[in-house]
């Protein structure tokens, strides 16, 4: 039954389709969904990602989304780069993160905000793009939320900063525009009271457990620090950070 539900998940992506799955099908809890994750990056030949995603570690995404904690996600290397197709996305949207670079592994286990820090080489500004295949999230279920990988379709990196340790991150502000426009903002402090503990967290969960841990050299996409910005049309998108920097995304 995975195996289909693996085939529907893909073709879902592919087409940039509604994402319909029966209930039978769905599964049945978030260690299922996770370790269907996995089995879909085998498929997509991206052991080991490139990276991860964490959804929802601010308080205003969870409510956005209906969750009660935050759900991650991998993230492939064929999907980041600074451009992208409009066409390619059923519903995208962007947000507003800030990326860290690991620069040591992080075991599958409870991690603390001080373990996770000492892992981290580089910080960086972060546009995820996220696709909305899902119509009523409730009816979908968290679990297969998870599976499909929390709305990540693909993503845009800054400039690494090495002595990201002297900015703050949980002070840092940051500000999407669309066209120029300002479209939201938010600080870091959003992420679960600050970034690295949404790191910290990341490294203890389900999903990480899936994938044996967390890699040196991976890039973490740690949440965004305000709802999503659906976008109506191709444009280009830039986020920033104060100190950190900034990074653009072309939709053409």
């Amino acid at each position: 039954m995975s195996g289909a539900l693996l085939d529907r998940l893909l073709d879902s992506r592919a087409r940039a389709a509604r994402l319909a799955v029966p209930e039978a099908c769905k599964p049945a809890d978030l260690a299922a969904a996770y370790a269907l994750q996995r089995r879909m990056a085998e498929r997509l030949g991206a052991l080991p990602p490139a990276g991860f995603k964490i959804g929802a570690t601010a308080e205003a995404m969870r409510a956005y989304l209906g969750l009660e904690a935050p759900l991650a996600g991998f993230v492939r290397a064929e999907d980041l780069g600074p451009r992208h197709r409009f066409a390619a996305f059923r519903r995208p949207g962007v947000q507003c993160e800030i990326a860290l670079r690991l620069s040591a592994d992080l075991a599958p286990r409870p991690t603390t905000r001080e373990e996770a820090a000492a892992a981290v080489g580089a910080a960086m500004a972060a546009i995820e793009i996220v696709d909305d295949r899902y119509g009523d999230l409730r009816a979908l279920g968290v679990p297969l939320l998870a599976a499909d990988r929390v709305f990540h379709a693909a993503g845009s990196l800054g400039p690494e900063r090495a002595d990201w340790r002297r900015l703050g991150l949980a002070d840092l502000r940051g500000e999407l525009r669309v066209d120029g426009v300002l479209r939201g903002e938010g600080t870091g402090a959003a992420l679960m009271g600050d970034p690295l503990a949404a790191l910290a967290w990341l490294a203890g969960s389900a999903c990480a457990a899936a994938f044996g841990g967390l890699r040196a050299g991976q890039v973490v996409f740690l949440g965004s620090v305000c709802t999503p910005v659906w976008l109506e049309g191709p444009c280009r998108v830039c986020v920033r950070f104060e100190g950190l920097g900034e990074v653009s995304a072309e939709f053409a």
